[in-house]
This record gives structure tokens, C-alpha cells and sequence, in this order.
């Protein structure tokens, strides 16, 4: 059934997006911050409001499981793949307009992007992403922050797809229940935009923080293979500095090893596997139970495991 269903709902997208954006059997890894994975079923690339309509078409006749990628952060493919469609938005999403201290930008437009475009019209508020490997609409979904600072602080408004039902819907920030690396978003609804309500602040001052944020980073965070932080910090201590006094830096399972720059991310060599980063996630919680009787919470999501869990 899923292989009729498949073929099915590419000839139905077929009609309305042009054929090289729907490719088969679709490598991930390109498209993930770990650069590893397997491939995607389907993979369509999103570049027009205009293809919503065929997509949201398709999935209601014929239903199959959904992924939205973003820039591939905060995301773990199983070395198998994803059994399913996965979108890709690009163009047309990737824009960012600003109107006196209003930004609008697009759910494939990188953070640091909107950070250094924000800080050049001189306004302050987003500067804290600069240093975030992500984009807004994945942003948004889990209220993603650093610095001090969230989406929440600044979010006003999103633009929502149901992919079940097509529908286009304005969503206030208010009713999105935003908390710490949390929204109310499924998995199914799709950010097309986000409105952001910043201050007007002085264009070298935000200069001379964007750098301060980013020389801080790379003293700080490992580059290489990973993914950003791997679990969400408990409340009132940092998951980092609780794997860290417990000797799990440079901890290593496979291809995966826990960094020695800085212990709640895990780098991954080249040609790397996804399993060997899952397997190393369950051994960190592991050990962080025994020794400081903490769950650690994956803040990555796992995708095309058996078990879409640690």
C-alpha cells in the first residue's frame, strides 16, 4: 500500500511542480547538520506558496508519513532513511521583509541571516541568533533560543499549513504555548512565515554583540559534524555541565563521540553512522541517571528509527 500510495501522490504533485524538484529515493544527509542518514522515499523541494495546494491535495487522498526539514539542525535521520515524503522549502521562503521594527521571514530563512539583516536596519532584539545553525520555521516549532533569549521574546504572529486539510491559518504567538524548546505545533502543520516585533537599537552596538556572539561560540562550540545541543537543559542546571562532571567528555561509541570542547554535543566522523549517535545519546542518559539521578531530555529530534526515541 505505501509504494501505491507513493507513486499515486507523485503523479498527482507531477501535474503543478516542476519534475526537478520531486526526486526518488532522495539522499538525506546533504541535508542534515550531522551529514549522516539515509535516503527519503520523496523528496520535494517547496519554492512557491502555488505548490501547498497539489501537496495538501495529494496527502489527503493519498496519506503518507510527512517530514519538513529545515536547515538540518536539531535532527537525527536513521542510517535506513525516512519512509516517507520529506519537504524542503527554499526560495520564496527564504525572504525577510522589515517595515520600521516589524520582521517578516520566511520559514526557510536562516537565523543568522535575520540576526545580521535585523542588526543593519538597526534594530536590536534578535542578535542572539546569529550563532544558531537554524531556520524559522524550525525555530518557531521549538521555540528555539540561546543567550539569554528565545523566539518567544520577540514572536507576534506565524503563518500555518494544515497538511491534513489544506488550510492557511494566522496563529497569534500567544496561542502557540510557547515554553522552553516547546510549541503546540504538530507535526503535520507546516510555518510558512513568522511576524517578529523588535526595538529600534544603534546599528554599531549590534554589530560589535553579533561578533561577540559569534567569536564566543567558536571558543565555545565544536564546528565539525553535529547537530547543536543534544539534550534540553534541566531546569535550573545545564545538561553540558552535568555530563561533564561526570568524565563523559570524548566518550565514544562507533563513529559518534562526545566533544571535548563542549560535552552536550556529539560529533560524528566522516561517513559516520546515525546509529552509533543514537546508541551514544542512550548511554549518556544512561550514565546521567546512575550518577546524578537526572533524565536527560533529547532536544534532537530522531527520525526513520524503529523507535523514534531514545
Amino acid at each position: 500500500m505505501f509504494d501505491e500510495n507513493l507513486n499515486a501522490f507523485h503523479a498527482e504533485i507531477d501535474e503543478s511542480i516542476p519534475s526537478d524538484l520531486i526526486i526518488e529515493n532522495a539522499p538525506l544527509s546533504d541535508l542534515s547538520t550531522y551529514r549522516v542518514g539515509g535516503p527519503a522515499a520523496l523528496l520535494v523541494k517547496v519554492e512557491e506558496e502555488s505548490s501547498f495546494s497539489a501537496i495538501s491535495k495529494g496527502l489527503a487522498k493519498f496519506p503518507l508519513p510527512v517530514l519538513i526539514m529545515g536547515n538540518g539542525s536539531n535532527v537525527l535521520i536513521s542510517d535506513t532513511g525516512f519512509r516517507g515524503i520529506v519537504l524542503k522549502l527554499g526560495g520564496f521562503f527564504e525572504t525577510i521583509e522589515i517595515k520600521d521594527t516589524t520582521v517578516k521571514a520566511g520559514a526557510a530563512a536562516k537565523l543568522p541571516v535575520v540576526a545580521r539583516e535585523t542588526v543593519k536596519f538597526g534594530l536590536s532584539g534578535f542578535e542572539w541568533a546569529v550563532g544558531v545553525p537554524g531556520s524559522v520555521g524550525g525555530a518557531v516549532r521549538m521555540n528555539a533560543g540561546g543567550h539569554g533569549s528565545d523566539m518567544a521574546a520577540s514572536l507576534i504572529e506565524v503563518t500555518i499549513l494544515n497538511l491534513l486539510n489544506g488550510s492557511l491559518l494566522t496563529v497569534p504567538a500567544s496561542e502557540l504555548q510557547l515554553s522552553y524548546r516547546h510549541s503546540c505545533i504538530k507535526s503535520t502543520d507546516l510555518v510558512i512565515n513568522a511576524t517578529l516585533k523588535l526595538m529600534m537599537g544603534n546599528r554599531d552596538e549590534g554589530e560589535r554583540l553579533l561578533k561577540e556572539i559569534v567569536k564566543w561560540r567558536r571558543e565555545n562550540q565544536p564546528g565539525g559534524q553535529n547537530s547543536g545541543s543534544v539534550f534540553t537543559n534541566p531546569k535550573g542546571d545545564s545538561a553540558g555541565r552535568l555530563i561533564e562532571i561526570a568524565g563523559l567528555k570524548g566518550l565514544r561509541v562507533g563513529s559518534a563521540c562526545i566533544s571535548e570542547k563542549h560535552a552536550n554535543f556529539i560529533q560524528v566522523d566522516e561517513d559516520g553512522s546515525a546509529e552509533d549517535v543514537r546508541e551514544l545519546m542512550s548511554l549518556v542518559i544512561k550514565k546521567i541517571e546512575e550518577i546524578h539521578s537526572v533524565t536527560l531530555k533529547p532536544e534532537t529530534l530522531l527520525v526513520g528509527f524503529d523507535r523514534d526515541s531514545v
